[in-house]
C-alpha cells in the first residue's frame, strides 16, 4: 500500500492529510492523475508552479516510479529569508 502525505495549503484544500492507495499507482505521474480525477481543484494546486514531491523522504524532480510500499508526500511551495 502507497502512503500519500499532502502538507500546508495542500492538505487543507483537499481535507485530508495521509491517504493509502491500495492498489499504488506506478508512478507520480499515475498519482497526480488519480488525485486530479477525484478532485480537480486539488490537481491544479499538485501540478502548479513550486509544489515538490518527495518519495520516501527524498526530494525528486519529474517523474519517478512507485513501490508498493512508497511514502509520496506532496510539499507546497516554499518561501524563505
Amino acid at each position: 500500500m502507497a502512503r500519500v502525505l499532502l502538507f500546508g495549503p495542500l492538505r487543507d484544500l483537499a481535507g485530508w492529510r495521509e491517504r493509502e492507495l491500495d492498489p499504488p499507482p506506478s508512478s507520480i505521474a499515475e498519482l497526480r492523475r488519480a488525485l486530479a480525477a477525484e478532485d480537480a481543484r486539488l490537481g491544479e494546486a499538485l501540478a502548479g508552479p513550486g509544489v515538490q514531491v518527495s518519495i520516501d523522504q527524498q526530494i525528486v524532480r519529474g517523474d519517478a516510479a512507485l513501490s508498493a510500499r512508497s511514502e509520496v508526500a506532496f510539499l507546497p511551495p516554499m518561501s524563505g529569508g
